[in-house]
């Protein structure tokens, strides 16, 4: 079994997924990190050479390659999506066709761009966000991809809720047993 977390900027996926997967016993992926890797820079270093289209190529590249590996082993895992993995259908016609069930870390737009700014004050976020800019093309970029998060098996309010509540209520959710594979 595949789930995925999917969400905006700010909402949690790779942390959520951690204590998720850590609770389920599952391995736990990264989209941005596998992209990383196999490009062999970061996602800054992909936007400054390749602008988000060739990052969008190398991001569905990446997926596909993972849900077919996946398909092979038939492991259990917890892969965090990248926030605009979603935007390219082909992204999520590839979800669907693999029965990945789908998790949405719901937030407001507001309360996202204020912990964006707060990881990047404070050094918490070591990777840095290429469509992370001023708040107003923040809030139309989570508008326009709002509909496809919706979409999602599950959908989770992470608003003032603490990481294990959230993984914990994910598994609930989805009523998957921990120790599944």
């Amino acid at each position: 079994m595949l789930v995925c977390l999917v969400g905006f900027m700010g909402a949690g996926k790779t942390s959520i997924g951690r204590a998720l997967a850590q609770r389920l016993g599952w391995r736990f992926l990264d989209l941005d990190d596998l992209i990383e890797s196999r490009e062999g820079r970061s996602i800054a270093e992909i936007f400054n050479r390749l602008g988000e289209s060739g990052f969008r190529i190398a991001e569905t590249s990446t997926l596909k390659e993972l849900l077919t590996a996946k398909s092979l082993t038939g492991s259990s895992m917890v892969l965090a999506l990248g926030g605009g993995t979603l935007s390219q259908p082909e992204n999520e016609a590839a979800l669907q066709r693999e029965d990945v069930k789908t998790v949405f870390l719901s937030a407001s737009a507001l309360e996202l761009w204020q912990r964006c700014l707060t990881k990047h004050s404070v050094g918490g976020d070591t990777r840095l966000r290429p469509l992370l800019k001023d708040e107003a093309s923040f809030k139309q970029l989570y508008e326009e991809r709002l509909p496809a998060f919706e979409r999602a098996n599950v959908v989770v309010t992470t608003s003032g809720k603490s990481v294990d509540a959230i993984a914990e209520e994910i598994h609930s959710a989805l009523d998957i047993p921990p120790t599944a594979n």
